[in-house]
């Protein structure tokens, strides 16, 4: 291995430690009362390193922002391309989402319920992202395809995946009696009898 790709693979375990620490502490401690410092010490590396790989503690929100984004997009493509059906496909998503609250809750937590925008100004609302985008576009081809009513694809997600979201928060907030993927099924014909043809 030449010397390029083991500082490249260096430099990537940094870069991924440093946003694993970011994540449990803007999760704990919230955005504003984590710094730098906070994180360069957690995550026992130098304050030249974060800053070599992340220009300020927004840039470092940013960059963890966008990498959970792009983790769930990817995950809710798979789980898209493997299902048939809108119905099964909104199965699917829900179940993934469930499966993240519980095995990922920081992720979750910080994706969900942080107020993005207080830090990250120019970044959209989390409802315009790409991975709540792919799940609207999951009702627009239902839509398309006849198995959902044609109603405004907005009020269509909304009325599909806001049960499942609220029940994440509920998980989050240690408030459920059961754990959360047993309540798929019931999250799922709630959402799909709003909407099925």
């Amino acid at each position: 291995m030449s010397d390029s790709s083991k500082k490249r693979l260096r430099g990537d375990a940094l870069r991924k430690t440093v946003l694993e620490t970011t994540l449990r502490l803007f999760s704990d401690n919230g955005y504003f009362n984590t710094s730098i410092h906070d994180i360069r010490r957690e995550a026992g590396v130098s304050i030249g390193a974060i800053y070599h790989h992340f220009r300020n503690k927004e840039a470092l929100a940013q960059c963890l922002y966008d990498d959970l984004l792009q983790r769930m997009s990817v995950a809710i493509s798979e789980v898209v391309e493997e299902r048939t059906g809108c119905r099964e496909q909104c199965r699917g998503i829900i179940a993934l989402l469930f499966d993240l609250t519980v095995e990922e809750p920081r992720m979750m937590q910080f994706v969900l319920l942080a107020k993005h925008r207080e830090y990250l100004p120019d970044e959209p609302p989390i409802c315009s992202s790409q991975p709540f985008s792919m799940m609207r576009q999951v009702l627009e081809q239902g839509i398309e395809s006849g198995e959902v009513r044609t109603i405004e694809p907005w009020v269509a997600a909304t009325a599909m995946f806001g049960g499942a979201l609220r029940m994440m928060s509920l998980e989050l907030d240690g408030t459920l009696d059961r754990p959360l993927p047993e309540y798929l099924e019931q999250v799922l014909d709630c959402g799909w009898r709003a909407v099925k043809v």
